[in-house]
């Protein structure tokens, strides 16, 4: 049973407990990300996550370090497009002793001057690795295609630019702007007691915001686009999509049932087509991802030069063959069963329980129980997947991001 209660301090908290479990994670999830960022400093939200680990007024690096794993925990974090996560796994009888030394580190960091710029550094080698990672940067070119300049288009990690001119100064006003108590969400998965979780976090954070300022929404029209990189590897990384649902629409269940039939699983049609009856790639697959106002649907395939027209052709045909004829109930049935599976099984960690809970109910402002979400896949009907078809199956709507060894003439390949 999923819960949700809000604090005095005027923080929110979502909790679901596991009493099979012998564990608890715990998130601090902050509304701050790559969408609250302006092109001077691009990047700022990931190099402040990066620097909340690099000390505070009560712990050095080394302290911070010391002190999780003398409890036997697991810290670590992550930045999004819209969010940012900072979150511990621990026994039960250790997690309040972990979640101090995450609450110090987004209190009482000191962003000091020497370890951002050795931590600045560390970030250009990882914008490097993303760089050397080619269906990484062809995913990445994908989503710059379909949100251009609106905020969901801004780089995670920023550039080497951009990261240059953020300052110790700038950090600290970033935090104060964006890191406010209305704009944070406590999520806790596993074995513990709620009222003494909720009671232990009455009184942190205190020293941060109240509220954070409004801003104003920006949104977008959609556009297809093209981008081809070219790297010295023997492969073309292709991604090909187009805008989708967001995360709370109704018909995310049977988009991602569609999506799981099309191109999600061994038994798909794309992988049986493209790789297992052509052989024209080793990776190929479709997959969804969504935001709190927008989402996008995307086909990736890894295949050789000599393969790209043929692969590329081999997708068009079967987005026509979904455009034009039912999906199967012996499909739907299938699909429906594996993205059951697929919940129920993520539902036996408490880091996944954690940070689904924790997202939806940041972005959306609520929350999903396991019987809704069973009830929502087993609603999905065929008549249902032939109108979320209509938001897929148009090829002259989708854009493509190449990463390969050579120039790609995309609009021809298109045709």
């Amino acid at each position: 049973m999923i819960i949700t209660r809000n604090l005095s301090n005027g923080i929110r908290v979502v909790m679901e407990e596991m009493p099979a479990a012998w564990s608890v994670s715990v998130g601090i999830w902050v509304k701050a990300g790559a969408v609250d960022e302006t092109e001077k400093n691009r990047g700022i939200s990931h190099f402040i996550e990066h620097m909340m680990f690099k000390g505070t007024k009560n712990r050095d690096a080394r302290r911070i370090a010391a002190d999780i794993d003398c409890l036997g925990a697991q810290m670590n974090a992550f930045t999004g497009k819209e969010a940012t996560c900072y979150y511990i796994k621990s026994t039960t009888e250790n997690y309040r002793k972990a979640a101090d030394v995450l609450c110090d580190m987004l209190e009482n960091s000191l962003f000091a001057k020497a370890e951002l710029d050795r931590e600045r550094e560390v970030i250009c080698e990882e914008i490097k690795m993303s760089r050397d990672d080619p269906d990484d940067s062809a995913h990445e070119g994908l989503l710059r295609l379909i949100y251009k300049d609106a905020p969901l288009g801004n780089s995670i990690l920023g550039t080497r630019s951009s990261l240059m001119s953020i300052t110790s100064r700038s950090m600290r006003e970033h935090v104060m702007r964006e890191y406010t108590r209305d704009s944070i969400v406590i999520s806790a998965a596993g074995r513990f007691d709620p009222d003494e979780l909720c009671e232990y976090f009455e009184g942190k954070l205190m020293s941060l915001g109240e509220r954070k300022p409004p801003r104003k929404t920006v949104g977008f029209t959609y556009e297809r686009g093209f981008t081809s990189g070219v790297r010295d590897i023997m492969q073309a990384h292709i991604c090909m999509g187009t805008k989708a649902l967001p995360m709370d629409d109704d018909r995310s269940y049977g988009l991602q049932i569609l999506s799981n039939l099309f191109g999600g699983s061994m038994s798909s049609r794309l992988f049986q087509n493209i790789r297992e009856q052509k052989g024209l790639a080793y990776s190929v697959f479709s997959t969804t991802g969504s935001f709190s106002d927008s989402g996008y649907f995307e086909i990736y395939a890894g295949v050789g030069k000599e393969n790209v027209k043929k692969t590329v052709d081999a997708v068009k045909q079967e987005i026509d063959k979904l455009a034009s004829e039912s999906v199967t109930s012996e499909e739907l049935d299938a699909s429906r069963e594996q993205m059951k599976a697929s919940y129920v099984f993520s539902g036996e960690n408490t880091s996944s329980r954690m940070i689904v809970n924790g997202k939806n109910y940041l972005l959306s402002g609520r929350t999903y129980q396991p019987e809704e979400v069973m009830a929502g896949y087993d609603a999905v009907t065929v008549e249902e997947i032939d109108k979320i078809k209509a938001l897929i199956c148009d090829t002259g709507e989708y854009s493509v991001s190449v990463i390969s060894g050579w120039r790609t003439d995309l609009r021809r390949l298109m045709e």
